[in-house]
């Protein structure tokens, strides 16, 4: 917004030339017309997380929780810094393209001919991504997908906050087979996945391919190991039989084979006598020394096959059959118009209005190359429809692996209610869809909503925070189920062998002890405090348990985040 500056005395005009010098002089550089509201909302209150409990779906089975958050996915990112900060392991978000009418700010939807449209968009982007990158692990990953019209913002954006030397590599995805027609401009087909890591430690991951797909021949073993059959004989450089001095070099040699039983030696003189000699007639060398031969012989790794080419020798190659992702990816199932919105449907059992879903095996793919761990947890804090969880669900079941997921969305035009959370539903309890019955999937989902405590550091202020925590504990530590109650004084949950106290009168300390020997396994005890009293002394007599008093080290998470 333009400044007019004829009115200014001298010392505004010397500290607004101040500011100017000190702005950054490479990078993006934006400004909005007015502040994001639900961040200011922050600077007065509090996040919290409240669960409803009749959303909740149970898998006796299965121990692994999903958490579905709805709300405003800043106030979702800033309590997740309270239960999840450093235990991300991966983040898949597909946020608005920005392409007009698509997404709000500060409650209005943004035309696309507001000349601040893009300013908005980076500064809301920019607060979410802040929060979100301190959720993830050293080694963690984030994958954000996104179009042409944002993309060059988005990039210097990821830059700015992972850094340019965590960038990780694009992707273009074929989402769009039968394209976007534009007037005067290029149709478009695809679009963009950017992947960035936390730090010099995130590596992405290879992808598993079929022997089938592999360039190369592969067979399998008797133990089920794969191996390319590869000739013995060096190609490439540095593979010359003479050296230059017109002498032979030591792996230039012969290598003899009895042709009844195979058998291969460099000193028992077979009958078959193969030297390293290539296609051209010329001299070359053995991939190894004469004194390997026996051993790898005796091992079963060489052996001889007569080619084409005449009596040659081959050695058993093994190799991973998983090869590094390639940046481009034009297979059909990526394609949002197949199996976007028709899963969307087929697994809701109606019509849905969400505009675009992705394709699952396209945020499938994303996750694998971004986290090979079957026991990630995975975050998506643009949930739309909820192909993420069912991107997860499905490699669950493909691997037997026990990822967790967290969803946060909010519930414009009743997004979360009539689409995100009855796929996740039918996905965990299993749907009947147009050609077969589904089966559900070993999972629970606890279901929780944002709501907000007045901010403060009076005593007042602090016992309510204190009494409204008891779902962000339980979140953060991942126990659930309710074990024992008194009232307003100390609760109890689990999960499997762990335990989490939450004693919210110190006068009751005496009682928490007796029960501990109930109790098998490690205990964590959050004792209300109003200031950082440290009551690790008064259990020193039970060796699995540790504490921590609350709730002012969750007012300083919010205070690092939100001042």
């Amino acid at each position: 917004m333009k400044k007019n500056f004829e009115n200014w005395n001298k010392e505004e005009l010397i500290l607004e030339i101040e500011k100017l010098y000190k702005r950054k002089k490479y990078g993006l550089v934006w400004e909005t017309k007015n502040n994001e509201e639900v961040v200011e909302l922050c600077k007065k209150n509090i996040p919290i997380l409240k669960e409803e409990k009749n959303k909740e779906i149970i898998d006796k089975k299965n121990k692994n929780y999903g958490i579905f958050i709805e709300g405003d996915n800043f106030h979702s990112l800033t309590a997740l810094n309270y239960t999840h900060e450093k235990k991300i392991d991966f983040i898949y978000i597909d946020p608005p393209y920005n392409t007009g009418d698509d997404w709000k700010y500060n409650n209005n939807y943004v035309n696309k001919d507001d000349p601040f449209r893009h300013s908005q968009w980076i500064s809301f982007m920019y607060n979410r991504l802040k929060l979100a990158k301190s959720l993830l692990k050293e080694d963690g990953i984030i994958c954000v997908t996104i179009d042409n019209n944002e993309l060059p913002r988005l990039w210097l954006l990821m830059d700015e906050i992972f850094k340019s030397k965590n960038f990780l590599g694009e992707v273009i995805i074929r989402n769009n087979p039968a394209s976007r027609n534009v007037v005067g401009k290029i149709a478009l087909t695809h679009e963009y996945a950017l992947f960035f890591g936390k730090s010099s430690s995130s590596k992405i991951s290879k992808i598993d391919k079929l022997a089938s797909e592999k360039s190369h021949k592969y067979i399998q073993d008797k133990e089920g190991k794969w191996y390319s059959p590869t000739n013995l004989r060096k190609t490439g450089v540095d593979n010359f039989g003479l050296k230059k001095d017109g002498t032979l070099h030591h792996r230039h040699y012969p290598i003899y084979v009895d042709p009844k039983s195979k058998k291969i030696s460099t000193t028992k003189k077979y009958k078959i006598k193969i030297f390293p000699i290539n296609e051209k007639g010329e001299k070359v060398i053995w991939r190894r020394g004469k004194e390997d031969i026996h051993k790898m012989f005796e091992d079963g790794l060489i052996f001889y096959n007569k080619t084409s080419s005449g009596d040659q020798i081959f050695y058993k190659h093994y190799g991973d059959l998983a090869e590094a992702p390639k940046s481009i990816w034009t297979d059909s199932k990526f394609s949002a118009s197949e199996y976007g919105t028709p899963q969307l449907n087929d697994t809701l059992g109606i019509k849905s209005s969400f505009p675009f879903p992705k394709s699952p095996y396209a945020v499938e793919e994303c996750i694998k190359i971004g986290c090979n761990k079957k026991n990630a947890i995975i975050l998506d804090f643009f949930a739309g429809s909820g192909t993420t969880a069912q991107a997860v669900i499905n490699l669950n079941k493909k691997d037997n692996g026990n990822r967790s997921l967290i969803i946060c969305t909010n519930n414009e035009k009743n997004i979360a209610k009539d689409d995100t959370y009855p796929r996740i539903k039918n996905l965990i309890k299993g749907y009947k869809s147009k050609k077969k019955e589904i089966s559900g999937a070993e999972m629970n989902l606890k279901y929780f909503t944002t709501s907000f405590i007045e901010r403060g550091e009076t005593d007042k202020k602090k016992f309510l925070l204190a009494q409204n925590s008891t779902d962000l504990i339980c979140i953060k530590e991942n126990t659930f189920k309710l074990e024992q109650i008194n009232k307003d004084k100390y609760r109890i949950f689990s999960a499997e062998e762990k335990f989490t106290f939450i004693l919210f009168d110190q006068l009751f300390i005496d009682e928490i002890k007796k029960l501990i020997p109930k109790y098998k396994g490690y205990i964590k005890i959050y004792i209300f405090s109003l200031g950082n009293d440290n009551f690790q002394e008064e259990f020193e007599e039970f060796e699995n348990v540790e504490t921590e008093t609350f709730p002012d080290p969750m007012i300083s998470v919010y205070n690092r985040l939100l001042d």
